[in-house]
């Protein structure tokens, strides 16, 4: 059976996050000959949480899968929408009288089944049950479904996350980190075969605070006051993950991260296989550094 290459697209922030998909995704899913993509919408309706509107917009782009975390309740006619849309997930240790689910099994379009679990945090975030116990149950049940696991772990601390990274080493084929909006480069599998990122970052507005406008960021925290939050709008960026998986053993094979801007070239035709992670993103931010004199 061929790999299977997965793109998981991190945070969509607003009005920007959504442009930017939109320039690069087609051209993304045919250069990086990816089989099965999901984007975190977390804060795809101007920041906070997501519409069925923008969730219909997103699956008609041909997206299979769109997780998310705390802003999923956000927005009151998601609740609905939640119950009727099995695509579009809420974490899986929320507690289970709430509508929606955890866990999505889907397929490429070659008939392969891809399993998305969502999990959330625990640390510096609402309280829900351990995300440890609820994973493994998810997964257990994820692996009886699909032979590739992937799971979105949104969370704010970065020792939880690596921590989940390896309390599932060797059962999925993914541990992805979202919520933080700043993409680390600890990209790698993992030991046992399980690819890891701590956060994949944000796709929206770098001009901004973590996708927020700034004045109102600094107002908060100079004044101690409450200022109304509105999603920024410039240099917009996507950040994302592809990696590819071998379904006969449900483990991965490699991990690429990458940051495109808006406006970016078209990503040359890459037909290698995808790296085992640690290298620099495809494209780094910011000016060269100086020549050393």
């Amino acid at each position: 059976m061929s790999l299977i290459r997965i793109l998981f697209v991190g945070d969509l922030v607003g009005k920007a996050g959504r442009r930017v998909l939109e320039e690069h995704l087609d051209r993304l899913v045919d250069r990086r000959r990816i089989d099965f993509c999901i984007v975190n919408v977390e804060n795809a309706a101007d920041g906070m949480g997501v519409t069925p509107e923008i969730a219909d917009e997103l699956f008609g782009r041909g997206i299979h899968c769109l997780t998310s975390g705390n802003h999923i309740w956000d927005r009151r006619e998601i609740r609905e929408y939640l119950r009727v849309e099995r695509r579009l997930l809420r974490p899986a240790n929320y507690p289970t009288d709430l509508p929606g689910s955890g866990l999505y099994a889907g397929e490429t379009a070659s008939g392969v089944p891809v399993a998305v679990v969502n999990i959330m945090g625990r640390v510096f975030m609402p309280p829900v049950d351990d995300p440890f116990r609820i994973a493994a149950d998810v997964v257990a049940e994820a692996r009886r479904l699909a032979p590739l696991v992937f799971v979105d772990m949104h969370a704010e601390a970065t020792s939880e996350k690596v921590a989940l990274g390896w309390y599932l080493d060797g059962q999925v084929a993914a541990v992805v980190g979202t919520h933080t909006h700043v993409q680390t480069c600890d990209d790698r599998v993992l030991p046992a075969g399980t690819a890891y990122i701590t956060d994949v970052g944000m796709t929206g507005p770098y001009d901004s605070v973590i996708g927020m406008e700034k004045e109102a960021v600094l107002s908060r925290f100079l004044n101690h006051t409450q200022a109304r939050m509105t999603t920024a709008r410039g240099d917009a960026r996507l950040c994302a993950v592809v990696v590819e998986a071998d379904p006969a053993t449900g483990l991965a094979t490699g991990i690429e991260r990458l940051m495109l801007y808006e406006g970016d070239a078209p990503l040359p035709v890459d037909r290698s296989p995808v790296g085992g992670g640690s290298g620099p993103p495809l494209r780094e931010g910011g000016p060269p550094f100086p020549e050393d004199k």
